[in-house]
């Protein structure tokens, strides 16, 4: 009979999380549970599914409030009355208009007006008013003591106990920014939201055996359910599946042609087994959506790179959806796609910085504005903010705040500053708000709607009410559009180049660039300023400590670099290991079985792949078991069950084997330390793609990739950095001209005069207007001219 309840994610209001709401609800032996979070449906897809696997019946809706102030509730009786609720949801959301007093028509959701707020209106026969257990004592006196079949009980629930209610109070103090001593009653929750026994709310209604019922028999007309870890992505690309497999396998035919001169057997093998699995798996549109998406790129002059696992795909070096040749490097298929295993894959495609909403608006009107989302993301109240957030709220100045947050003896404060560390830990990983995921989008066979409502981020897309964490539950593949400063140097500079010196670079012309001459010195020598990946100072001094020269060490220095590999130890010796044969020989007759899996690599764990051959071969466990143990290393997995399970069957299969206890605890720690923030060799090898695009510029045509760098907004270092370098290449840099500067910085010749944008506070217009005058009237002459 509740019929209100809500979670934390009804932002800085709730306070309960979904699994501490289901855990009250099975105490109290209720065997259904209604969901109404604020204005939100972010805990709808993962609540409906831990309670379907805790048999409690799920049941949605959403409170629909301007501010804390309720307007009414709806409550889906089925799927269908769900989509109508987002929509009418999304639609307030988009245009921020408030909610009216009544709702709409809806064919398959109730609704429930307070009965507090509900003016004298006639009802339809899919609403209701709902009372309060405060409220019993009004009936005999309202106009409902003679309609008590439009009456049913309404308890809401949004705490726990009164720990949660102090929780309550100072989230809703923070969200009305204003101190806890002049929040108003109006913006907080009533203290006696809290969940009752169903015999204990029942006693309260016994007078009123009808409300009761009433309450019962809607709950039990409603009915939600979802199809979790099925396909939900847009299903064909053309008209059919057949269709699709036979334009994906025309289209990479077409790319064996460009991609390999003389294709040998193992390519076409590869081809063909690939599409094998891919027709098999569903994900022919999938490929076939990325394909047309850089293909339109292209013929929009857009750049882009193709990234993550999905470079170890043939096919996808074939679509020219990545650059990288998995037969190079030897990169497995299963990384990315495989039958056993059950996360979806996904292709990380970078563009440059100015291109990317284009390129995402591109995907908007191609598959419908109703079917395409950005995917969300929620962001959690951390330790340190919270303090901050506390203090104000507690009233405490700034200088105090500032001090709390670093303060360790707690002992020593007076009590409110007490109060501000206790709750700050209490409050700690609550979600805060949503926003938006860095990447991610959302193409849907049938409207987002049946899932989510959206929000309208100033970005103009809109954008899911769940992260990607659901998504991936209920059967999104996620498609990941990027934006990248490295990719818009690297096209700016070709033009600069092609401008400056007549010369047109094919900057997908990978082997050539692989095999200069000069861009190997460059990488030897750790001369990579300016050059994406490989320019920051570690970077460069692992270069020259690796002698890299060739594509095979700057893909695994693009790995080892990363913090995991370097805190694990591992950097430090795979690079001994590198300089010392004696040192190669002792590892492999330590761990004979370990090292000839990595030998690559000299029995470092290098990259994620590294993670699923030593689980699979040297542990035993299944691939799809391997790669749950790769994900799980990310702490959003490490709460799901079956990554401890897993993790207790890589120790048990490895005391079978014999292995010594010591040394399969120092490849645990390997593993664990380093996992979720290594690369995997596909993405790494991408990396390094881009280093060899921007290394052959930097090395050929080093002052027009500088000024490229320049107008960028550099890189790791500050601007002036990138206008020595230029110099040192044999530059004449001239200080922003009036007569001959533009707002951006240019080139001519040998000479570069730096843009006027570098003035400080000089605005973009006052620029545009001095630029326009030039032009209208030539040369400035004089001060008095100017």
């Amino acid at each position: 009979m509740l019929l209100n309840c809500h979670t934390y994610y009804s932002y800085k209001y709730g306070t309960i999380s979904i699994e501490d709401l289901i855990k009250d609800v099975q105490e109290k032996e209720y065997n259904y549970l209604v969901l109404t979070d604020i204005n939100n449906t972010s805990a709808s897809l993962d609540f409906v599914r831990q309670c379907i696997e805790k048999h409690i019946k799920p049941v949605l809706g959403i409170d629909f409030r301007n501010g804390a102030q309720q307007r009414y509730i709806g409550i889906a009786r089925n799927n269908k009355g769900f989509r109508e609720l987002n929509e009418h949801l999304t639609h307030h959301l988009h245009s921020a208009e408030d909610f009216g007093n009544r709702a709409p028509e809806f064919r398959h959701a109730y609704v429930i007006y307070p009965f507090a707020n509900f003016a004298n209106q006639k009802l339809r026969e899919n609403e209701f008013v709902g009372i309060r257990p405060s409220e019993i004592t009004k009936i005999p006196f309202s106009r409902w003591k003679n309609s008590l079949d439009k009456l049913v009980i309404l308890h809401p629930i949004t705490i726990r106990n009164k720990h949660d209610f102090n929780i309550h109070r100072l989230l809703r103090a923070i969200d009305n920014n204003t101190l806890l001593s002049k929040l108003p009653k109006s913006e907080e929750a009533k203290p006696d939201e809290i969940m009752p026994a169903e015999n204990e709310l029942a006693g309260i209604f016994h007078e009123y055996s009808q409300i009761i019922e009433n309450t019962k028999q809607l709950i039990k007309h409603c009915s939600i359910s979802f199809e979790y870890k099925t396909f939900k992505n847009k299903k064909c690309f053309t008209k059919s599946p057949k269709e699709d497999f036979e334009l994906l396998k025309k289209e990479a035919g077409k790319g064996i042609k460009y991609r390999y001169k003389n294709p040998t057997q193992k390519v076409i093998d590869r081809m063909n087994k690939e599409l094998k699995i891919i027709k098999q798996m569903d994900f022919c549109s999938y490929f076939l959506i990325n394909w047309d998406l850089v293909k339109h790129a292209r013929s929009q002059g857009v750049y882009h790179v193709g990234r993550g696992s999905g470079a170890n795909s043939m096919v996808a070096y074939l679509l020219r959806i990545t650059d990288v040749d998995p037969i190079e490097l030897d990169l497995y298929f299963e990384r990315f796609i495989n039958p056993s295993r059950t996360s979806p894959p996904d292709f990380d495609l970078d563009f440059s910085s100015r291109d990317r909403n284009k390129v995402t608006k591109y995907l908007f009107d191609k598959y419908g504005w109703d079917k395409t989302a950005l995917v969300g993301t929620y962001i959690t109240f951390q330790y340190k903010s919270m303090i901050r957030e506390l203090g104000k709220v507690f009233g405490l100045p700034a200088h105090e705040i500032e001090k709390l947050q670093f303060t360790k003896n707690v002992n020593n404060l007076d009590e409110i500053s007490k109060l501000v560390i206790k709750y700050s830990h209490y409050i700690h990983g609550f979600p805060s708000h949503l926003s938006v995921h860095s990447s991610g989008i959302l193409i849907s066979e049938e409207p987002l709607s049946a899932y989510t409502a959206t929000i309208m981020p100033p970005k103009g897309f809109p954008t899911v009410h769940f992260s990607m964490i659901e998504a991936e539950d209920i059967g999104y593949t996620k498609f990941d559009i990027l934006g990248q400063r490295g990719l818009s140097k690297i096209e700016d500079a070709v033009g600069i180049i092609k401008e400056n010196t007549g010369q047109k670079i094919d900057i997908h012309d990978i082997l050539k660039f692989k095999q200069d001459e000069t861009v190997k010195q460059l990488l030897m020598q750790g001369k990579t300023i300016g050059c994406f990946y490989v320019e920051s100072p570690a970077m460069r001094m692992l270069l020259k400590k690796l002698e890299a020269d060739d594509y095979i060490r700057l893909v695994a220095a693009s790995s080892i670099i990363r913090p995991g590999v370097a805190k694990s130890g591992m950097m430090r010796e795979y690079i001994l290991r590198y300089r010392e044969k004696g040192r190669r020989e002792a590892a492999r007759k330590e761990m004979p079985a370990f090292y000839d899996l990595l030998a690559e690599t000299y029995g470092v764990m290098v990259y994620q792949e590294d993670v699923i051959k030593v689980a699979h071969y040297f542990a035993g466990l299944t691939l799809a078991e391997s790669d749950v143990l790769r994900r799980g290393m990310s702490w959003k997995f490490k709460q799901r069950n079956e990554f401890g399970k897993i993790r207790d069957k890589f120790f048990s299969n490895c005391k079978h084997k014999g292995y010594p206890k010591h040394l399969v605890e120092r490849v645990w720690e390997q593993i664990e330390s380093f996992a979720n923030y290594a690369f995997s060799k596909g993405h790494s090898a991408s990396y390094a793609v881009e280093s060899y695009q921007a290394l052959y510029l930097k090395a050929h045509f080093p002052l027009e990739y500088m000024v490229a760098t320049i107008n960028n907004g550099g890189g790791f270092y500050h601007t002036e950095l990138y206008v020595h370098e230029a110099r040192m290449h044999g530059a004449t840099i001239e200080p922003p001209c009036v007569n001959m500067s533009e707002g951006k910085t240019i080139i001519c010749n040998k000479t570069i005069y730096l843009g006027l944008s570098m003035l400080k506070s000089l605005e973009t217009n006052t620029i545009a207007a001095l630029l326009t005058e030039r032009t209208r009237n030539g040369h400035f002459h004089g001060l008095r001219n100017f």
